[in-house]
């Protein structure tokens, strides 16, 4: 997908960034202010995006009261429905599985872009000329997205008509956010001057029934029959294998099970993942040998996970989706960082991130598209099982006390 964006996308939006200049001459002419009466907004590659996006598509919705839509690839669709911010009508999912089936669901795009009259496109992506084309092929007037205005680098066109600079030192929030006022008209210059509070952009979390969490309960005992009042404290293991870097060591995660089990006698470790993680995850939970810590992966449905993390005392993770997912509750969250930075990638929820923050740290940006080669990643091997075990040993005494 790297080498596609860069060998086809550059040319192909060089050709396609002539032919949109002539159209908005001819049919735009200068219009200083987006239309964002039916607007898109395109991320597709990033689960845990689609929920740090989120207080910005809230704040397009109430102050520029606007039909939002949002296209994203199918493998990811799930992560739009933790806080269904988007109705499902609205969404356009593309499948990345194949070529044949990109090339066609792209045609599919166009056509589904101009059934629901889309005014205006909001990419999301980070300098992806794959979304640039997207944009230009929505039919859209309108087009807001990142712009590198005097960077160099990361060329993909003239495709953008409302450029926003991109900043690499602030949160992706605060990013999107810029992108949101840019859309409802407080900038008219690629700089997003406007201030941004903390508080706008925190996460609201999600209601859950006592049907779904019974439900949950259930499911927890056909893998841990005993259980009945215990504390679950969730490890998640695995991280996406597009950046599989992001992974701490399994034998580390296995250390800090040990040690959380031989403390207390009062959890249960329910170790996390997909379906296809399964063995990766028994890895885990066979070297850890106890009988209060249980594979759960594939048990659980997508829309079960946030009832789980709500049930749970704790999570220690990767830095992947389940970061972000839990952060539409109350839960406590340990999150290990290591190639990418908790400064511009970190939960919006009551996360506390582990990082050592080496001179080589973060070795994936937008302007690398997220590629490393650092296979001794000793950003992740440096974090020992000792410094994890001691903040989460601080925060369960002060629990359980």
């Amino acid at each position: 997908m790297r080498s596609i964006d860069k060998w086809a996308g550059v040319p192909l939006t060089f050709i396609f960034s002539f032919f949109i200049g002539l159209w908005d001459i001819v049919f735009i002419r200068g219009s200083k202010k987006p239309d964002i009466r039916r607007t898109l907004l395109i991320e597709l590659s990033e689960m845990g995006s689609a929920l740090l996006v989120d207080p910005a598509m809230q704040k397009l919705k109430k102050e520029g009261k606007v039909d939002l839509f949002f296209a994203i690839f199918k493998d990811n669709y799930k992560s739009l429905k933790i806080l269904n911010t988007i109705q499902d009508e609205n969404i356009f999912s593309m499948r990345s599985d194949n070529f044949f089936h990109l090339a066609l669901d792209i045609m599919k795009f166009i056509v589904w872009c101009r059934s629901k009259k889309i005014t205006c496109v909001i990419d999301l992506e980070l300098f992806s000329r794959f979304t640039a084309l997207l944009s230009g092929l929505s039919g859209a007037k309108s087009r807001i997205g990142f712009n590198t205005h005097h960077d160099e680098g990361m060329y993909r066109g003239n495709i953008i008509n409302f450029p926003v600079r991109y900043n690499a030192h602030v949160h992706i929030s605060i990013n999107f956010m810029s992108l949101v006022n840019t859309a409802l008209g407080f900038h008219d210059n690629p700089y997003p001057t406007t201030p941004i509070g903390q508080n706008e952009v925190k996460l609201a979390n999600v209601r859950i029934d006592q049907e779904t969490i019974r439900k949950v309960e259930a499911k927890i005992k056909t893998i841990y029959p005993s259980f009945k009042q215990q504390k679950i404290i969730i490890l998640n293991a695995n991280a996406s294998d597009l950046l599989p870097q992001r992974r701490w060591l399994p034998e580390y995660f296995v250390a800090v099970g040990r040690k959380l089990l031989d403390t207390y006698d009062n959890i249960l470790i329910v170790a996390t993942g997909a379906p296809k993680e399964w063995e990766y995850v028994q890895d885990v939970v066979s070297n850890i040998n106890h009988e209060r810590c249980v594979n759960s992966a594939g048990i659980f449905e997508f829309e079960e996970l946030v009832p789980l993390y709500s049930l749970a005392t704790t999570m220690l993770t990767n830095d992947s989706g389940p970061a972000h997912f839990a952060s539409v509750t109350p839960l406590k969250v340990f999150v290990i960082f290591g190639p990418e930075t908790p400064a511009l990638y970190g939960p919006l929820g009551n996360a506390e991130s582990i990082y050592l923050g080496l001179p080589c740290s973060p070795c994936v940006s937008a302007a690398n598209h997220r590629k490393t080669t650092c296979l001794t990643r000793p950003c992740i091997t440096g974090i020992s099982p000792d410094l994890v075990e001691q903040k989460m040993l601080n925060y369960l005494d002060t629990v359980f006390t």
